[in-house]
């Protein structure tokens, strides 16, 4: 996914992102890789949808409060989830994250001051789960700590790209779907460490920062 937040502009060969919002990669690249990639750049991403609904069949929202934590090379993120203004993408990380889809995950993405993404399987930003979402747009903000869908310009074409806020984001607020926030200062902190790791060309870290695991953390209300 090319990182942009708000409309999403495509930049050469990176994600389109106009200082406020995520999103997905180059014009014409939806999030779950179904758009024709350009020459060179991998095939459309398999489509395990089948997979995640199995997954997510006993998830019940009125019964459990449901967290994401990733665990990655600098350190854990644990992020609360908003299933009250988001549970389609509730939903979609946490049966992405039961069928162990972002294990080995990298962040592709890091732009200082704005926000760190991942979630594509290839780390390349073109990459996802082969099938898309529909954009659940609400009021909560982004702001530091914000967990969010990075997207194309089609506002429908979230599938497993994520962005995570590491400052106030206000151009992105109402463009795109926000489902979550870290549930602590120690994630939070971990976020802010990954945000300001050193990059090179397209925003991508001169060492990987991968997500080695991700685990759901089901808690009965």
């Amino acid at each position: 996914m090319s990182c942009r937040i708000a409309p999403l502009l495509a930049l050469p060969r990176r994600i389109a992102y106009h200082r406020g919002v995520f999103t997905q990669d180059p014009p014409g690249m939806l999030p779950g890789g179904s758009a024709h990639p350009p020459e060179g750049l991998p095939v459309p991403s398999a489509n395990r949808k089948k997979e995640v609904d199995e997954a997510v069949k006993d998830v019940d929202f009125d019964k459990k409060d449901y967290q994401i934590e990733f665990d990655t090379t600098m350190g854990k993120i644990v992020l609360d989830l908003f299933p009250e203004v988001a549970p389609g993408h509730c939903k979609n990380i946490i049966g992405l994250t039961k069928i162990g889809f972002y294990d080995g995950v990298i962040f592709h993405r890091v732009i200082k001051g704005f926000v760190i993404q991942g979630g594509c399987p290839e780390g390349t930003g073109y990459g996802g789960p082969g099938y898309q979402i529909k954009q659940e747009f609400n009021d909560r903000l982004h702001e530091i700590g914000t967990l969010s869908m990075a997207r194309s310009n089609d506002p429908n074409s979230g599938g497993s790209q994520f962005f995570i806020c590491v400052a106030r984001c206000a151009s992105l607020d109402r463009q795109y779907t926000v489902f979550g926030q870290t549930a602590d200062e120690a994630s939070k902190q971990v976020a802010l460490k990954i945000g300001a790791v050193k990059t090179a060309s397209g925003d991508r870290p001169v060492q990987d920062v991968k997500i080695n695991s991700a685990k759901v953390i089901e808690t009965a209300k």
